[in-house]
């Protein structure tokens, strides 16, 4: 197992933007290189300790489903292929190899598009507080983890300030982008998230909720950013399914837990991890892999 990437570093080559995982580098007015670290976070703070393979596991999974998904919507991948990078990338190889692609540039859209089939998380808390979420009423009695009558959107802010999104109405979407985009949105993200659950479900996974990011390019609505993976979805194993509370997953569950159990206030900065906890956490990264796409081999 080689060891964890968590940051990248490329030279005199512009660096845009460094998220919680993603380091992102502009390679042209119209072009970005998208580079996945192994950084992992919880409670909204980026670990001392990173995570063997995780950016490679998290971009092969995007560029799984953008393939899965490029009939129902496009998207801005240009290349994961170092073999196609420029020149000036091949030097950084060892960086970048199954953890990076070529992106064209979008005009994102600040909205997080989120679509819930089952009742979890802050869908859960907002649901146990007013009954409803994101301005969306749901029936009484619902009990954590039950499945939804159907899926709803349930957008949220984008705030990149380190803290929560916001949950927010459909009625805000509309106010910050215009109804024609609103509703593009909402179709897309219903549209693509039953078409991910079908295959889910195939996979003996249930897809709970996720997020999308849509941009324009050229004045069409893309798919961007990450796509299904384990840091932007709730996946649970359908044959465990037990709605009442919450549900094994297949994300970094098992670092929140260790965060719990060593009582760390949550405040920077972040403690590091011990090596079966880490391990823990790639296994299940990895199991997710393997069970959506069906290969053995990142």
């Amino acid at each position: 197992m080689q060891n964890a990437l968590l940051e990248t570093s490329l030279g005199s080559l512009p660096l845009t933007a460094r998220g919680k995982v993603r380091d992102i580098y502009t390679l042209s007015e119209h072009e970005l290189l998208f580079v996945a670290s192994d950084r992992i976070s919880a409670f909204d703070h980026v670990l001392a300790t990173g995570v063997p393979d995780k950016g490679r596991i998290l971009t092969q999974l995007s560029l799984f489903w953008f393939d899965f998904l490029k009939d129902t919507v496009q998207n801005h991948v240009l290349t994961a292929d170092p073999a196609q990078f420029p020149a000036s990338l091949q030097p950084y190889l060892d960086q970048l190899a199954g953890r990076s692609m070529i992106v064209r540039r979008a005009q994102m859209f600040p909205v997080e598009c989120v679509v819930r089939a089952y009742l979890s998380g802050s869908g859960w808390k907002d649901y146990q507080a007013n009954g409803s979420v994101c301005g969306i009423k749901l029936p009484a009695g619902l009990r954590e983890s039950e499945r939804l009558p159907e899926p709803i959107f349930t957008p949220a802010a984008k705030i990149n300030t380190g803290g929560h999104d916001e949950n927010i109405s459909f009625e805000a979407v509309v106010s910050a982008i215009g109804a024609d985009y609103a509703q593009a949105l909402r179709k897309l993200t219903l549209d693509i998230f039953e078409k991910a659950s079908k295959h889910a479900e195939s996979r003996g996974l249930i897809l709970a909720d996720t997020k999308f990011e849509f941009g324009l390019i050229d004045g069409e609505i893309v798919l961007a950013d990450e796509v299904l993976t384990p840091d932007s979805s709730r996946y649970w194993p359908a044959d465990g399914y037990a709605p009442g509370g919450p549900q094994p997953s297949f994300d970094k569950q098992y670092v929140r837990d260790y965060l719990e159990s060593i009582r760390w206030n949550k405040q920077a900065p972040a403690p590091a991890l011990p090596a079966d906890v880490v391990e823990r956490t790639r296994a299940k990264y990895l199991d997710a892999y393997r069970l959506i796409t069906g290969r053995t081999t990142l």
